[in-house]
C-alpha cells in the first residue's frame, strides 16, 4: 500500500540531471515512518553558479518567446499534472506526511496556476496616453524582470513552487528554485513534467540542499538575479530581505500568520464549525493560512465549543496513504513538540482542554486534534502559529471586542468571520488588518485571487493579476510624433 512511485534526486540544471557532487546526498524521509524515502544530491556554491549560469543563458531567448507560445507551454503542465494527479499526491504525502485527500487537493491547487497564468501570459496590457502637459505621449510597458530566485516551504511542497513558477514563466523570467530540504522530491518530479510540456533548458533550475543559507546568498549576491520570492517563517524572511537589500532586489514574500476565525453571536453555528474544520484543518493545520486563534460570541460560545470538539475527536489519524485518514503525521519532531509545548502552556495557565492534547504513540510525529477552551489572553497559543491540529477558544462579549484582539499582532495574512447578517460580517472584514478576509468562509486561497498578507505577513501578492506583475518592470517611454 506504501509503495514508492518514481522519484528523482538529482539536480535539475540547464535540463539535465546532475548527481551528488562532493556534498554528496541528504536523506528525505516518511515522517509517518521515519523510514527513509530517498538520497537526494545536496547542491552547493558550484552547483548554485552552474543554475544561475544556465538560468541567465536561457532568459534572453524565453523572454523573446512570443506570450501565446509560452501559454501553451504552461496550459500543458497543466494537464501534465492533472494526468499524473496520483503520482504527484502519494509523493507529497510520502515527504509531507499529509493525508492523500489533502495531497490530491494540493496537486489541483497546484496545477491551477499553469492554467491561470497560460491565460495571463497573454494579457500582459500596457496603456498609452496623452500626455497631460501635451506635445508627447506616455507609453507604458511591462517587461520581464529577469532571472528570479524561488524559495518554498515544507508545508506545500506543489503549491508553493508552481505558484510561483507559474507566473514567473508567463512572465518570460527564468527561475532558480530552491525547494525546502525536508520536501524536495515533489519539485523535482514537477521538473520531469515542465521539460515534458516543453519548457527549454535553463528556464528553470531546480537545486535542492540541505544547507540553504550559503546556496541562497550566494544566489542573492549574484548581480544577473533581480527578484526572490520566499514563502516562509517572518523571521527567516526578515534575513533574506537584509541580504536582498545588497543588490536591491524585489522581494514578494509571503510570510507567517496568525490567523484569527471570529464567530459572531448571530452566526450559524453548525455553518461556522464546518468552516472552522477546513480553516484549522487543511494539512493538519501545517499551514500559514490555518485559523489560529478562534473568538466567539458569549450567545454562541458553548454550542460552538462543543460542535467543534466533537467532529475533532472523530477525526481519524493514520498514515497520509491510508484511504479514510484524515489526520496523517506532523513534518518532523520539532514541530510535534512545539505544538505539544504550547499546549501545555494554555493548560498551565488555565485552559479547558476539551479534547485531544497528546502526543500519539508510536513512530511518526502525530498529534491528536484539540480543542481548547477558556484559554487566557496571555497563552503563548494565541501570539505563536500553532502548525498543528491545535485550536484555542476564547469568549469575546462583542464583536468590537473580536476586532480589537484580532488585529493585536504583528501578522496579518488571512482572517476568518462567521455572521449571519452579510452587512456586519462585511463591515469587520474591512476593519481587519489583514490581506485577505474570508466571510462565511473556511478557505480563501484561489488562484484567481491576491494572496498575501499586511504588516509582518509579507510583500507584495501570489495569483491572480498581481501575481505576474511582481515578476515584470513596468517602463515608461515619453514618444513624441
Amino acid at each position: 500500500m506504501h509503495e514508492l512511485p518514481k522519484l528523482h534526486t538529482g539536480l535539475y540544471i540547464d535540463g539535465h540531471w546532475v548527481p551528488a557532487s562532493d556534498r554528496g546526498t541528504f536523506k528525505v524521509s516518511d515522517p509517518a515512518t521515519g523510514k527513509v524515502l530517498a538520497e537526494v544530491a545536496d547542491g552547493g556554491i558550484a552547483e548554485a553558479r552552474a543554475a544561475a549560469d544556465a538560468a541567465a543563458a536561457a532568459l534572453p531567448k524565453w523572454s523573446a518567446v512570443p506570450a501565446r507560445e509560452r501559454a501553451e507551454i504552461l496550459r500543458k503542465v497543466h494537464g501534465l499534472m492533472m494526468e499524473r494527479l496520483e503520482t504527484l499526491a502519494r509523493i507529497i504525502t510520502l515527504e509531507n506526511g499529509k493525508p492523500l485527500s489533502d495531497s490530491r487537493a494540493e496537486v489541483r491547487y497546484a496545477a491551477e496556476f499553469f492554467r491561470w497564468y497560460s491565460e495571463e501570459a497573454c494579457r500582459n496590457l500596457g496603456s498609452l496616453s496623452h500626455a497631460p502637459a501635451g506635445g508627447y505621449r506616455i507609453m507604458v510597458q511591462h517587461q520581464p524582470i529577469g532571472v528570479v530566485v524561488l524559495v518554498t516551504p515544507w508545508n506545500f511542497p506543489a503549491a508553493m513552487g508552481t505558484r510561483k513558477i507559474a507566473p514567473a514563466l508567463a512572465a518570460g523570467c527564468t527561475a532558480l528554485v530552491k525547494p525546502a530540504s525536508a520536501t524536495p522530491l515533489t519539485m523535482l518530479a514537477l521538473a520531469e513534467l515542465l521539460e515534458e510540456a516543453g519548457v527549454p533548458a535553463g528556464v528553470v533550475n531546480i537545486v535542492p540542499s540541505s544547507r540553504s543559507s550559503p546556496l541562497v546568498d550566494h544566489w542573492l549576491h549574484d548581480p544577473r538575479i533581480r527578484l526572490l520570492s520566499f514563502t516562509g517563517s517572518t523571521e527567516v524572511g526578515r534575513t533574506l530581505i537584509k541580504a536582498a537589500a545588497d543588490q536591491v532586489l524585489k522581494t514578494p514574500m509571503e510570510l507567517g500568520g496568525n490567523a484569527p476565525f471570529l464567530v459572531l453571536d448571530d452566526a450559524d453555528v453548525a455553518a461556522a464549525v464546518d468552516g472552522a474544520m477546513i480553516a484549522k484543518m487543511r494539512n493538519m493545520g501545517e499551514a500559514c493560512t490555518a485559523a489560529n486563534r478562534f473568538y466567539a460570541g458569549a450567545g454562541v460560545y458553548d454550542a460552538f465549543v462543543e460542535a467543534f470538539a466533537e467532529r475533532m475527536r472523530a477525526q481519524k489519524i493514520g498514515h497520509g496513504l491510508d484511504e479514510g485518514t484524515q489526520v496523517g503525521s506532523l513534518v518532523d519532531e520539532a514541530t510535534r513538540d512545539k505544538v505539544d509545548e504550547l499546549v501545555q502552556d494554555a493548560v498551565g495557565r488555565g485552559a479547558r482542554l476539551v479534547c485531544g492534547g497528546s502526543r500519539v504513540p508510536g513512530p511518526g510525529y502525530f498529534y491528536e486534534p484539540t480543542v481548547l477552551a477558556d484559554v487566557p489572553l496571555d497563552s503563548r497559543l494565541l501570539a505563536e502559529e500553532i502548525f498543528g491540529p491545535v485550536a484555542p477558544i476564547v469568549k469575546a462579549d462583542s464583536a468590537e471586542r473580536m476586532l480589537e484582539l484580532a488585529n493585536a499582532t504583528e501578522y496579518g495574512l488571512v482572517a476568518y468571520v462567521y455572521s449571519g447578517d452579510l452587512a456586519r460580517g462585511l463591515k469587520l472584514a474591512e476593519g481587519l488588518e489583514f490581506g485577505m478576509v474570508a466571510v462565511n468562509r473556511g478557505l480563501v486561497s484561489d488562484p484567481a485571487a491576491p494572496f498575501g498578507g499586511m504588516k509582518q505577513s509579507g510583500l507584495g501578492r501570489e495569483g491572480s493579476y498581481e501575481g505576474m506583475q511582481e515578476y515584470m518592470e513596468t517602463k515608461y517611454i515619453a514618444v513624441d510624433w
